[in-house]
């Protein structure tokens, strides 16, 4: 790890990673990939021998505290444990008697947001807030029982779906786990829901569907449904067309298979037409370089540019542009449309792998135009390249009977 003296002029241009001051031991700070940063402090309780696993504390946010502060908090603290504190356990006590709502918020801003991507600590919060806040939120943390833990898991598989109650089970679990890993976790030995796969391809004549649908909607826009709009009573009276940029993302995502946020956060300076990329920063797996096939490319060239995100949101072109939300609406519209009945947009990056598998790719060539960064992700595809194995079987054998043959005609 990186030892520097910690102070105002070092730590500016600092990149992502944990660093060491030089003048004094055990104090540190850490910046993550949104380039803010934590104090913290490393010691070794007790007598503080190498046997002992290091604890670390968070002094405080580097936006909140100037280095010269958090130097003097971190001395302190471990002066403290030179004298026998141990600041981890006291601030574990003090989380353990706080309602739980406010230790999953504090786990949440403290150890989520600095280790983890921020769309996933914004998933973690919309978690606590609709599901594990209303079952065990207002209980003290150090009061929650196994038996607690239990309802709240069977209560939200009943209200929200087994994938959530998991979910919320696995929040539970990691928050207690953090504030003490050796303690007891009432979390631990509920068993999780089997969770049904919902892997869903299209099939030839669903695609085409969806386009005869999506050509529709941003022309001259689909039929509202009968008695869908008081203002609207006929089935001939029709919707507005949707903006060309919403039926777009939705060709992109048919023809890369890329993630949703992938196509709704792309910026046009991440796109090189000439060579056929697009160069995405921050994917679920890291930096990624989408390879785009011709068709793909020709949907870019008829995106009108209006801002800076290739599908342009309500504040396309202001100062403080912000990318389209999501595709919710255009999507059930046009599913509604084509008379597809459960159809996630997800499906879209399902459809474009079984395509793949099923034309003989290898699951590896796969793997890499979805951005997988395991193997074993790639490895649920296997089973729809049959096709292919079918076809070069056929190759193989047929050259060998054909040589059969000829010997026996000899």
């Amino acid at each position: 790890m990186p030892v520097i003296k910690l102070g105002r002029r070092s730590v500016g241009g600092l990149e992502r990673g944990v660093y060491y001051d030089s003048d004094l031991k055990g104090f540190g700070l850490r910046i993550n990939a949104s380039k803010t940063g934590t104090w913290f402090i490393e010691y070794r309780p007790g007598a503080g021998g190498r046997t002992i696993a290091k604890k670390r504390v968070t002094i405080g946010h580097l936006d909140r505290l100037s280095p010269e502060q958090a130097r003097e908090a971190a001395a302190k603290a471990l002066a403290s444990v030179e004298l026998g504190a141990d600041p981890a356990s006291a601030k574990a006590e003090e989380r353990a008697a706080l309602p739980f709502r406010k230790t999953v918020a504090e786990y949440i801003d403290k150890h989520v947001r600095t280790k983890r991507k921020e769309r996933t600590a914004q998933y973690y919060d919309y978690i606590l807030r609709l599901h594990i806040d209303p079952q065990i939120g207002s209980k003290r943390t150090n009061a929650i029982t196994r038996a607690d833990v239990s309802v709240m898991h069977g209560a939200i598989a009943k209200s929200s779906g087994k994938f959530v109650a998991n979910r919320a089970l696995a929040i539970t679990s990691a928050v207690f786990n953090w504030l003490d890993p050796d303690a007891p976790n009432p979390a631990r030995g509920i068993e999780r829901f089997k969770e049904d796969g919902r892997e869903r391809f299209l099939t030839n004549e669903e695609i085409a569907a969806i386009g005869e649908a999506m050509t529709e909607a941003e022309t001259i826009g689909l039929p509202y449904r009968q008695g869908e709009s008081k203002h609207s009573p006929k089935a001939t009276t029709r919707r507005p067309p949707l903006p060309i940029h919403a039926t777009n993302a939705l060709r992109l995502l048919m023809l890369t298979g890329s993630r949703i946020s992938e196509i709704l956060n792309l910026e046009w300076s991440q796109v090189d037409m000439q060579r056929g990329l697009l160069f995405l920063p921050d994917s679920k797996t890291g930096r990624k370089t989408v390879v785009l096939s011709e068709a793909a490319i020709e949907v870019l060239r008829n995106t009108p540019r209006v801002g800076r995100f290739v599908i342009a949101g309500e504040s396309a072109g202001e100062k403080d542009e912000k990318p389209r939300s999501d595709l919710k609406k255009p999507w059930a519209a046009i599913c509604e449309r084509a008379n597809l009945d459960g159809v996630r947009l997800h499906d879209l990056r399902h459809t474009f792998a079984s395509v793949g598998a099923g034309s003989g790719l290898g699951l590896p060539v796969i793997g890499k135009l979805l951005g997988h960064a395991r193997a074993a992700t790639t490895e649920r595809y296997a089973h729809l390249a049959t096709d292919a194995s079918k076809r070069a079987a056929d190759s193989i054998a047929g050259q060998i009977a054909t040589a059969l043959k000829g010997s026996t005609n000899g």
